[in-house]
């Protein structure tokens, strides 16, 4: 029986470079390889030999027969993507016609007597960790990872919904590189309170900065600003306990709460406010949620879209395990003649064509919900957030109010500036050549403030593997600035050092 790719696919292709039949797609090189939600293995081609479950970082490969009732679906998923594709020339022998075997190149030359690196990582998420392992396992390179918090990880630890343990998993991958010989770790370390751009330059012969887009994008509405109006990094923080979110971050009191948008985070936030504490069981939740979801009133979680679901912002994973829970109603509102005419159409993408599965009805906002559930009403521009004190309901542009104790904003995020580095506020990002900060030699980024709040876990493989080989490129030209080898630049790390 053939192996299934599932829900928790992180896209990081390190299971397409072990498979000895070249069954996995799309892989990198290929048209669409970072364009689709998830991998999928060819089940015509997979000989069983397992090789990419033991790779998968994720847990996200199981053998057919072996797939639970939840995920017993992506057996026909995976098969699916290659329903029109024409089977590799890998197996049978023909003419290639969808991947062909290559003579392997080297996109980087290293001198035999290059002298080993200190790399400062500033951030400890998956950008980070993918540009220190590149370095570690390629060079002789000495890491010094920096980060604000106490706590490794970043988004991995801090940014996943606990119900996804597998996906968090891949923390693991790179909590291994903690420990290696030639790494140091400096937490609790804010650049611009506890040490400086330049005094970090002057102490390493590169910088590479793995900050992130933290800052969340802002509702330019009226009463945005109203208590109970809340960013979704904040519910986010609240459930997996990040240490600068109070416990009573997130009021659990009000039955109704009301995102706006419906991307992964937006997905996340209903899944979690709507789960059922012992749901939760066994997870890396933060201790006080399911207490708080215990005694509180939420019942339903609403998702407001500006456009229709043609243009549903989830990916098809991410839909398929909503739809899939039991005990939990998943509702499209059919407010609008436009809404059928988009489900009853041609699906615009695997996304949209699972929203066909939910229940569609007309929903009485005066009528409290009976039982859990979330609702997902298109064409439905927030217009206003209504309250005097406390958020009560928002308005949408189509004169509909609909009554909600808490507003949460889960519209995207923006980088934010580094002090001592360029930055593009248009597009909030530090502006940059495949990695090469601009103006700034020695100094590369990597992940979202290198490209924008784009692609999943995965997609941070790609991105580090091009601005280290800029980094190592200038290191060999010699473009790399001298440092300072003596003073004491970094004197607010120390007493930090831990291993």
């Amino acid at each position: 029986m053939p192996f299934a790719i599932t829900q928790t696919c992180c896209t990081d292709a390190s299971c397409v470079s072990v498979c000895p039949v070249n069954c996995i797609h799309p892989a990198p090189g290929e048209p669409d390889f970072g364009t689709t939600d998830m991998l999928y293995v060819d089940p015509r081609t997979c000989i069983d030999c397992g090789a990419c479950a033991d790779a998968c970082p994720v847990d996200a490969v199981f053998p057919v027969e072996r797939l639970s009732a939840s995920l017993a679906g992506y057996a026909q998923v995976n098969a699916d993507f290659y329903a029109d594709r024409p089977i590799s020339a890998a197996t049978t022998g023909g003419s290639p016609t969808f991947h062909e075997w290559q003579q392997p190149t080297f996109t980087r030359t290293l001198p035999a007597d290059m002298a080993p690196l200190d790399v400062a990582v500033v951030g400890t998420g998956p950008a980070g960790m993918y540009a220190a392992q590149d370095l570690l396992l390629h060079t002789s390179s000495r890491i010094t990872l920096v980060d604000r918090l106490d706590t490794p990880g970043g988004l991995v630890r801090f940014g996943v919904a606990p119900d996804h343990p597998s996906t968090k998993r891949i923390g693991e991958s790179f909590a291994r590189f903690h420990r290696h010989p030639r790494v140091r770790m400096r937490l609790g370390t804010e650049v611009g309170r506890d040490v400086t751009a330049d005094e970090l330059a002057r102490r390493h012969d590169a910088v590479v900065w793995a900050v992130g887009a933290p800052e969340p994008r802002d509702l330019d509405l009226p009463g945005a600003g109203l208590s109970g109006s809340i960013a979704a990094d904040t519910v986010v923080g609240w459930y997996n306990g990040h240490p600068e979110v109070p416990a009573d971050a997130v009021d659990t009191a009000v039955p109704r709460v009301v995102v706006v948008g419906t991307g992964n985070v937006a997905i996340d936030v209903a899944r979690v406010l709507t789960a059922h504490p012992d749901d939760l069981a066994g997870t890396p939740v933060a201790p006080h949620v399911p207490p708080a979801l215990r005694a509180g009133a939420i019942r339903e979680v609403v998702l407001l879209a500006r456009r229709g679901p043609e243009a549903v912002a989830a990916t098809a994973p991410e839909l398929r395990e909503l739809l899939g829970r039991s005990g939990v109603d998943v509702v499209v509102d059919e407010h609008d003649p436009r809404i059928a005419e988009s489900l009853d159409g041609p699906a615009a993408g695997e996304a949209h064509g699972l929203l066909r599965g939910a229940v569609r009805e007309k929903i009485d906002w005066s009528v409290p919900a009976d039982r859990p559930r979330v609702v997902f009403r298109f064409h439905s521009a927030p217009e206003r957030l209504e309250g005097s004190v406390r958020v009560q309901g928002v308005q949408t542009a189509d004169g509909t109010l609909i009554p909600a104790g808490l507003v949460v904003r889960a519209v995207g995020h923006r980088g934010r500036p580094v002090p001592g580095l360029p930055f593009d506020d248009g597009r909030g990002i530090v502006p940059n050549d495949a990695g090469r900060v601009e103006g700034r030699p020695g100094h590369y980024v990597v992940g979202w403030i290198k490209r924008g709040p784009s692609g999943g876990i995965g997609a941070n493989r790609t991105c580090a593997a091009e601005t280290v080989g800029a980094l190592l490129d200038d290191a060999v030209a010699g473009r790399l600035p001298e440092r300072s080898r003596s003073g004491t630049g970094l004197r607010a790390l120390a007493g930090r050092l831990r291993r």
